[in-house]
């Protein structure tokens, strides 16, 4: 294995990365704003949102398997192709007749194509690094997520009122397809697994070697996944639920102070990956538990502007400041977190604990955004009973957690 950071298969996988997150990004945006535009039903938009997750939920644990058992290079080029194969066909599909159901279907066909495919690109970073730079590779990976979710809204905005819904669905296509062409240039090792046993029982043989693994010899990495699922329950939740409610229906401000904050935001995810780089090796993974209780300490300043009133701006301000310091160290220990799990982790069992990963995630996110827009709509004038009491959850779960990770460095 290249010690190296940016060797010749991991700068093929992050380019891959690039262009299969932008195509994917500006599709799925392109798309929002036409069927918003079509239909004009906000129901109907969050309906095949909803759907669309599902397939990613149930068929993320099968796709761990396959990634454990198949050439995870081989898995990343098959479905990256069959993604671009899938849009192109939806061109030829699409008509204003079926435009619910047309968009509703390329939306779940990708969804379970990224079920199969997420787990084996994660697993493949511990494939192609070693030691300190598992994390690097990590943070790099962010770093790119960042920043295709920060240009793709805006450059999909520009394009998509420009040149409308067509020309953005072959500029994914095509993203798709040097995604794949990138992919097929990776040197992965692959050790094949016995195919002896029926399918049935592989599957089942291989999600009890895994659950043991979680549960019997790494305990800890069970209780980690739960700790990253709590943080996108509750800070991922309401990034994308509470701020946008608190700036416009709470502080009456226009979209495009709720724009100004996405982008802040975003800025923030991109730092937090860049300082999780510059901290490998200088910041012990035993010390992660005060990235936890920085988050809870994040949130008191847009709790106290509300509890005290204070001037619209100002509170504003403050939203911008808590969010934006919470999602630094949120970045910084997911980074951290999901390198531990992969070091610690064997490679026949790496494909089944990432797809954990994704489905606990997946879970914690929608099911946090229910709660807290259930919540916000209770306390539409006090939101400080949201923001405080989540604020002081998070503090707790941080220093609960000291031992664990103080057992992960021992």
């Amino acid at each position: 294995m290249n010690s190296k950071l940016f060797n010749r298969s991991f700068t093929l996988l992050l380019f891959g990365q690039i262009s299969s997150l932008f195509g994917n990004t500006i599709l799925r945006f392109a798309l929002s704003m036409y069927i918003l535009e079509v239909t004009g039903s906000a129901t109907i938009f969050a309906s095949l949102l909803a759907i669309s997750i599902v397939p990613t939920i149930l068929l993320s644990p099968l796709g761990g398997i396959l990634a454990d058992r198949v050439n995870r290079r081989n898995i990343m080029v098959a479905l990256d192709f069959i993604s671009g194969l899938s849009v192109l066909s939806f061109v030829f599909i699409l008509s204003d007749s079926n435009v619910v159901t047309a968009i509703g279907a390329i939306m779940v066909i990708l969804s379970i194509l990224a079920a199969f495919e997420s787990p084996a690109a994660t697993a493949c970073v511990p494939q192609l690094q070693e030691g300190d730079n598992v994390i690097r590779a990590n943070a790099a990976v962010y770093q790119v997520s960042a920043l295709a979710g920060l240009a793709a809204p805006i450059l999909g905005s520009v394009f998509y009122s420009i040149f409308g819904l067509y020309p953005i669905i072959i500029a994914s296509v095509v993203c798709f397809f040097i995604t794949a062409l990138f992919e097929c240039f990776i040197k992965l090792e692959h050790t094949p697994s016995s195919m002896k046993n029926n399918i049935f029982t592989i599957i089942k043989n291989d999600f009890s070697a895994s659950m043991r693994f979680m549960t019997k010899e790494q305990p800890n990495i069970l209780k980690l996944l739960l700790l990253i699922a709590i943080i996108s329950f509750f800070i991922a939740s309401l990034a994308t639920v509470g701020m946008p409610f608190m700036i416009r229906n709470v502080l009456g401000l226009d979209a495009t102070f709720y724009g100004a904050a996405e982008s802040a935001l975003g800025a923030a995810s991109i730092a937090g990956s860049i300082a999780a780089g510059l901290l490998v090796g200088k910041f012990k993974n035993s010390k992660l538990y005060l990235l936890l209780a920085a988050l809870g300490i994040s949130l008191l300043p847009a709790g106290l502007a509300f509890l005290l009133k204070a001037p619209t701006m100002v509170s504003y301000g403050s939203i911008i400041l808590s969010f934006v310091l919470a999602q630094f160290p949120a970045t910084i220990f997911s980074v951290f977190g999901l390198s531990i799990i992969q070091q610690k982790t064997p490679n026949e069992l790496l494909g089944k604990v990432m797809s954990y990963a994704a489905t606990i995630t997946l879970c914690a996110q929608p099911l946090g955004q229910m709660v807290y827009g259930i919540l916000l709509d209770l306390l539409h004038n006090r939101v400080f009973w949201v923001l405080i009491p989540t604020a002081i959850l998070l503090y707790l779960a941080g220093t609960a957690s000291k031992k664990m990770f103080s057992d992960f460095e021992k």
